[in-house]
């Protein structure tokens, strides 16, 4: 294993399940000490208690990004326990899907508009304040989705409009403040092994059956492959990769 993130703390918001769990496992490994963060106490805690039976350092601090006191909550923690923040990968999102645009509550369409468009924002805008500020800037990566700017599916209009949103923040962010040190680029996962992916009343084997037929690969990417895919774009084998929307999606959109 590499050590492309040893002296360097990262920080993953979404980190209890899934994706940013295993981003966070992934950034460990390679030696970066992880600020873990989400909504939910327990699952933070179990991510970084897996982070320290490999040897790693990890915090965890819970936060709700879609406001501005925590997101720059976040930051702060990170500067204040590790020195510095380094890696920012913006991972929190939600999908209120399923029914028809016409058949979406309002409520629905205002949290994915929160949690998943205004949260990157506001993550954004309190890593790249500090990161500007540090000699050797920083990296961030965010989640989005091949939902949105490549594909969408019925049922998903709401949530693939926040992520379109996601991606063309992220790209106008990167011209924005690649001058100031800080590199932003985007990871878009296509269906991932996670439970957003199950259709309704879908069981995991079914799932694996339905990939069978319809991904050119044959099946769904793991949490570990779209981590690489983070970590790839979060070090310095991806110093001259500015703005880029990285698909992770076993071929569905080639």
């Amino acid at each position: 294993m590499t050590q492309r993130f040893s002296g360097r703390t990262a920080l993953v918001t979404g980190a209890g399940s899934g994706i940013g769990r295993a981003v966070a496992l992934a950034l460990a490994a390679e030696d970066a000490k992880v600020v873990v963060a989400g909504r939910r106490p327990e699952p933070l805690a179990e991510t970084v208690r897996l982070i320290e039976e490999q040897g790693g350092k990890a915090l965890a601090v819970p936060a709700d990004v879609s406001g501005a006191a925590g997101a720059e909550a976040l930051v702060r923690a990170a500067v204040e326990h590790f020195g510095s923040l380094d890696v920012a990968v913006n991972n929190a999102g939600v999908f209120r899907g399923g029914r028809p645009l016409a058949d979406l509550p309002e409520e629905d369409w205002h949290e994915q508009l929160a949690i998943n468009v205004t949260g990157v924002y506001l993550a954004l805008r309190a890593q790249v304040r500090q990161m500007r500020t540090q000699p050797a800037g920083g990296a961030i990566v965010n989640i989005s989705s091949t939902f949105g700017r490549h594909t969408s599916s019925p049922g998903a209009a709401a949530y693939s409009a926040s992520k379109a949103a996601v991606t063309a923040l992220s790209r106008g962010a990167a011209l924005d403040h690649i001058r100031d040190g800080v590199r932003i680029n985007v990871v878009s996962p296509g269906a991932t092994e996670t439970s957003m992916s199950l259709g309704p009343g879908e069981t995991e084997q079914e799932r694996a059956e339905r990939a069978r037929s319809t991904l050119p690969l044959g099946r769904i990417a793991t949490t570990r492959e779209v981590a690489a895919a983070v970590l790839y774009l979060a070090s310095d084998d991806a110093a001259s990769v500015v703005g880029t929307d990285l698909v992770v999606d076993s071929g569905a959109t080639a």
